[in-house]
C-alpha cells in the first residue's frame, strides 16, 4: 500500500484527511521542500534596524555609567542612598582602608561603613581569640571606643572563667586539649541600620555561630545557633569604634537535612577554611 492510499501522506486529499504542513523559518523550506521567499527589500530594513538598536544600547550604557554627568562617580552624594535598592551594590567608597592585626579598621563615615565595622567587631568578639586573655584585651581595644574599652574589658574576664572555659570543652586556663581542634566562629549573614545620626550608629548583625571541640574523643560537638548582635558605635579617632554590645537568640531558620559532618572532616574544615572580611 502507498502512503497515498491511506489518506496520511501525499495525494491531492482534501482537508478532510487531517492533512498538516508545517512552516519552518526562512530559507530552512518546509516539509514538502518548499522554502519561503523573502520580500523584497526586507534584508537591508533588518540591518538598518539591528545597527540601530545596537547604537542605541550603546549610547544607553554609557550614559548610565557616566552617572553624574561624567566624572565616573554616582549621582549621589550619599554612598547609602545611592544603594537602597541593592544594598549589596559597589559604591565606589572603599570599606576598609587598613588592619589591625586580623582586624579590619579604617571604615568610612557612612552607614554602610557602620555595617561593615559592625560586622567585622561581631567576628572579632567571637573568635576562639577571645579565650585567650591577652588577646581579648587586644581585640577590645581594637574594636571599642576608648571610654568603654575598661567596662567592657571588666565584664568579658569576668564572663570567660575557668568555668566557662571548661563548660566549652578548654582547659581552665583557655588551652585547647592535645589532639583535639577548638572551633568558635561568628558568621555574619546581614546587617541593618537601626538609626544613625551625628557620628553615632546603631547596627544589628544577625549572626550563625559554631562553638564547639571537633576531633577524636570530643564530648563538646561542635554545634551552631543563630542570633543578633546589636552594636551601639561612635565616630572615634577618624573610625567606627563600638561603644555596646549586646546579643539575643535567633531569628533561626529550620534546619536542614544535611547529616552532620564526623569530627575529623569539621575539623579539617575549620583548619582549612579562613574567615573573611566583610564589607557593604
Amino acid at each position: 500500500m502507498s502512503l497515498s492510499d491511506d489518506g496520511g501522506y501525499g495525494g491531492d486529499r482534501g482537508p478532510e484527511t487531517g492533512q498538516t504542513r508545517t512552516r519552518l523559518p526562512d530559507g530552512e523550506g518546509d516539509t514538502y521542500g518548499t522554502g519561503r521567499r523573502p520580500r523584497a527589500g526586507m534584508s537591508s530594513r533588518n540591518l538598518v534596524m539591528a545597527v540601530g538598536v545596537v547604537v542605541l544600547l550603546i549610547a544607553a550604557i554609557a550614559f548610565a555609567n557616566r552617572g553624574d554627568g561624567g566624572t565616573g562617580e554616582t549621582a549621589s552624594d550619599d554612598p547609602a542612598k545611592s544603594a537602597d535598592t541593592q544594598p549589596t551594590a559597589p559604591t565606589g567608597t572603599k570599606p576598609v582602608t587598613g588592619k589591625h592585626g586580623t582586624i579590619a579598621t579604617g571604615f568610612a563615615k557612612t552607614e554602610q561603613g557602620a555595617q561593615s565595622a559592625a560586622a567585622n567587631y561581631a567576628v572579632a568578639l567571637g573568635s576562639t581569640s577571645m579565650f585567650n586573655r591577652d588577646q581579648r584585651h587586644q581585640i577590645i581595644n581594637t574594636v571599642m571606643a576608648p571610654s568603654a574599652v575598661d567596662t567592657f574589658q571588666k565584664t568579658l574576664d569576668k564572663a570567660y572563667s575557668a568555668d566557662f572555659n571548661k563548660n566549652v570543652g578548654l582547659h581552665a586556663d583557655g588551652s585547647t586539649p592535645a589532639g583535639l581542634t577548638f572551633v568558635s566562629r561568628t558568621i555574619p549573614v546581614g546587617t541593618k541600620v537601626k538609626n544613625s545620626s551625628n557620628g553615632r550608629a546603631t547596627v544589628e548583625v544577625w549572626c550563625t555561630g559554631l562553638l564547639g571541640m571537633a576531633g577524636n574523643g570530643s564530648t563538646k560537638p561542635v554545634t551552631t545557633s543563630w542570633f543578633t548582635i546589636t552594636m551601639k558605635l561612635a565616630w572615634s579617632d577618624n573610625d567606627w569604634k563600638a561603644i555596646t554590645h549586646s546579643q539575643e537568640d535567633g531569628p533561626a531558620p529550620v534546619s536542614g537535612d544535611v547529616p552532620a559532618s564526623g569530627a575529623k572532616e569539621i575539623a579539617g574544615a575549620v583548619d582549612g577554611f579562613g574567615g573573611f572580611t566583610y564589607a557593604r
